[in-house]
């Protein structure tokens, strides 16, 4: 148990630091900053950059329902986000010297490994709330709103940790750089090479479930500089994370959807297209498509259209299972300003398309910020419908209201 008089200290700082704007980086940014390789610069951005973006979202975290609050999983979220903030809030008036050089960037490590199951855990933590409460549609709602924040904040975060660890690290001084990355962006980012270890990967784990899978087609279309191969300044890790969620859903839906047939089962199709402004990555399935009234719930956490894994099953890889890949493979795409988005034609196949920005500069980060409007939001009570429903209590509604009408007017 911490002493007050700590808590209390720790509660003044976290009211100072959310006082403040996160200040969102271009991957421009990164790279020409990465080509400098500054430690001393790197260091005193990130002693203050850090606590604002830890403090905005702990501050956000204090706003959940009190019954999501008092949630095992979530407490123990909250005590990994207090331990972190105060551990890099201790170099605030540290001198620049080698020695606080060396022991900020191994606190770094110590803060991203303590936080690398935070999605998982606060993933227990809303299940725990699902389990020993009736969640409302407004605390549903304030839990999707502040999941989507608190997730792209810790993308945030590891970021900027992966870049001076990277950059930096006792591991790296003084090597070579073979990869010729600048941290974890490569400057040449191969769109192609991506798209193919992603479905090579998930292929692997389609033919464990299904002793099959699909065939990949691919086409190049580079409408830029024609017949050259296309590159982009990216961080290969997050393209990777959304096409391998893509791919996954895509070939249980094929597979599921055309299982049984003599014929084998019909390819998934990826187009990866360059324009002037966006670069486009495109993929088609066969695998039945969705109906409209669940496409509303694809990028709603803990909503999946397959059975959730065993809990026992703990050394397998699951297929689909847990409702988070989408929504977080959306936010890796908005991180820099892109987007990812489904159009489903039911009965048929789905297209996801996954959009990034063509110039770094413009790729720039997209950052929850805490403000009066975020905890305003939390607070807000769901809107009345001012729209006629369809139900089927309307539809019989406006059956019987139009025979006494029959009836008045015969």
């Amino acid at each position: 148990m911490r002493p007050t008089r700590y808590l209390c200290s720790l509660t003044k700082m976290l009211d100072f630091y959310s006082q403040f704007n996160p200040s969102p980086l271009s991957i421009k940014q990164f790279m020409d900053f990465g080509y400098q390789a500054c430690e001393r610069k790197s260091y005193t951005f990130l002693r203050k950059e850090l606590p604002v973006r830890l403090a905005n979202i702990m501050k956000e975290i204090a706003l959940l329902p009190e019954n999501l609050t008092r949630m095992p999983s979530v407490v123990l979220v909250t005590d990994w986000y207090a331990r972190s903030f105060d551990d890099i809030i201790a170099f605030e008036k540290s001198d620049v010297s080698a020695g606080t050089l060396d022991r900020f960037c191994e606190t770094l490590v110590r803060v991203r490994n303590r936080h690398s199951d935070v999605v998982q855990t606060m993933a227990q933590g809303v299940m725990e709330l699902k389990e020993s409460h009736s969640v409302d549609q407004q605390t549903d709602n304030s839990i999707q709103y502040f999941l989507d924040r608190f997730y792209m904040s810790r993308i945030s975060i590891r970021m900027l940790i992966n870049q001076h660890t990277l950059l930096f690290g006792s591991d790296v001084k003084g090597s070579e750089n073979p990869t010729g990355h600048i941290g974890c962006i490569d400057p040449q980012c191969d769109l192609i090479g991506v798209v193919k270890d992603a479905y090579e990967n998930a292929r692997f784990i389609c033919d464990q479930y299904y002793l099959s899978s699909p065939e990949l087609r691919l086409k190049e279309i580079n409408d830029v500089e024609h017949g050259a191969p296309i590159r982009i300044v990216y961080v290969p890790s997050h393209l990777y994370h959304m096409l391998f969620e893509l791919f996954k859903n895509a070939m249980r839906a094929v597979m599921e959807h055309h299982g049984d047939s003599e014929d084998g089962v019909p390819p998934v199709e990826v187009v990866v297209c360059r324009g002037k402004e966006d670069i486009c990555v495109k993929m088609s399935d066969r695998g039945g498509g969705i109906p409209r009234s669940s496409t509303d719930m694809l990028f709603h956490y803990m909503y999946s259209t397959a059975p959730q894994p065993s809990k026992s099953d703990s050394h397998t890889v699951p297929l689909a299972g847990y409702g988070y890949g989408l929504p977080i493979s959306r936010l890796y795409a908005r991180y820099f300003h892109g987007d990812l988005t489904l159009m489903s034609c039911d009965g048929f196949g789905t297209d996801a398309m996954i959009y990034m920005k063509a110039l770094s500069n413009e790729a720039n980060e997209l950052l929850p910020v805490f403000n009066k409007a975020s905890s305003k939001f939390y607070r807000t009570a769901i809107p009345t419908n001012d729209w006629s429903h369809g139900s089927s209590l309307g539809v019989r509604h406006l059956t019987t209201r139009n025979a006494y009408m029959r009836d008045r007017m015969s």
